[in-house]
């Protein structure tokens, strides 16, 4: 019996303008959250994130640094793709939170499967032009994604593995508007991590998506954990708020006392009841600690099972996008992350009632957006 291998449309990884591109929306990127064990001391971990993005626009700032691309994604006919792009990534080591760890703008290239210059039938490679090594990419067997970033903290030479079917089979997910406006995301829920930090060797868990956006970014609400048995939850609930018309990314805000939502949704892959439910009912609240880091409180039902969350952030790592738009204005957007300490955690079902001391370890990330980017 072979190695278990990573399932789902992984093609689509490798793959750009599904939709026609927007001057000024479009906005593609490659995402790994990476989750690392920590110790008693530490419950949330460490954390990494980093990601490869591009924009169909002329002009923006990224944490104050300017970024210029040029031009849209060029297609060589056989499968390949370069585009002006900035590579991205913070770290958290479980004390201190290294805020960028890359910002770096680049040319981006996308090699893949059928390829002439790709010796394999399958996997593919996405790699920034850079002095420095920041690369993902699958194997030819698809049993195996990497990432390694060479950075000034330290090397990060990360494999990924199959969890589950339920984890690690890619999901494709795409929406239309109107107007040309839409979605398009791929995602692996979770995958085991192996690997290095430095000399380090160290285990945890990966979250990963590709996502085309082509449509204003209202304010939102997103979050995920991993447990330590393979299962699963998430929570997204975009909305409208005050704080769309915020234009700095202080942590905290008064005018944030209420939303109303666009859509809600949530998803509990449950390997303990071997089922994976969704979840059309969603509330999210958080309070203000005195360290100006917020407490998520996530309630979500569907009729069968019930799922209440308390979830401490620990750190907070940012990204403020500035981009012109209509009539000499600027539309702003800050991007918020949270590594969580998932403090009580109840689900309740017809098979009764489980907590947060039913599971060792829980790791997950939160995020939360203000302003609007057009």
């Amino acid at each position: 019996m072979g190695k278990p291998k990573f399932t789902g449309e992984l093609s689509s990884l490798w793959e750009l303008q599904t939709l026609a591109p927007i001057h000024h929306l479009t906005w593609d990127w490659w995402w790994w959250l990476v989750m690392l064990d920590g110790d008693e001391k530490n419950p949330a971990g460490r954390q990494l994130m980093v990601l490869w993005s591009t924009k169909d626009n002329s002009f923006v700032e990224v944490n104050g640094v300017p970024w210029e691309p040029s031009g849209r994604p060029g297609f060589d006919g056989k499968g390949s793709i370069a585009m002006d792009g900035m590579v991205a990534a913070w770290y958290y080591d479980g004390h201190e939170l290294v805020e960028p760890l890359v910002l770096e703008k680049s040319r981006i290239i996308v090699l893949a499967e059928n390829h002439p210059e790709w010796p394999f039938k399958k996997g593919g490679i996405i790699a920034s032009h850079t002095a420095q090594e920041y690369s993902m990419g699958l194997n030819a067997e698809e049993d195996e994604f990497w990432v390694k970033l060479d950075t000034d903290y330290g090397k990060f030479d990360l494999k990924m593995f199959p969890w589950n079917p339920a984890m690690s089979s890619l999901k494709v997910a795409q929406s239309e508007y109107g107007l040309g406006m839409g979605y398009g995301i791929s995602r692996l829920h979770g995958s085991i991590c192996k690997g290095k930090v430095g000399e380090e060797s160290v285990n945890g868990t990966a979250y990963f998506q590709k996502v085309c956006v082509q449509a204003p970014s209202p304010p939102w609400f997103w979050g995920m954990l991993h447990f330590d048995d393979g299962s699963y939850i998430d929570w997204f609930l975009p909305h409208i708020s005050p704080t769309m018309t915020s234009k700095n990314s202080e942590p905290w805000k008064d005018r944030d006392f209420t939303h109303f939502p666009l859509s809600m949704g949530g998803l509990f892959h449950d390997v303990s009841r071997q089922r994976t439910e969704r979840f059309s009912e969603l509330r999210v609240e958080r309070t203000c600690n005195p360290d100006n880091l917020p407490t998520f409180h996530i309630h979500m039902w569907n009729g069968v099972t019930e799922v209440r969350i308390e979830a401490k952030a620990v750190t907070r790592a940012h990204w403020t996008f500035d981009q012109p738009t209509r009539g000499g204005m600027a539309s702003h957007l800050t991007y918020n992350e949270y590594p969580l300490d998932v403090i009580k955690l109840e689900i309740d079902d017809e098979l009764g009632i489980r907590y947060r001391r039913d599971w060792t370890t829980i790791h997950g990330n939160a995020e939360h957006s203000w302003g609007l980017l057009h």
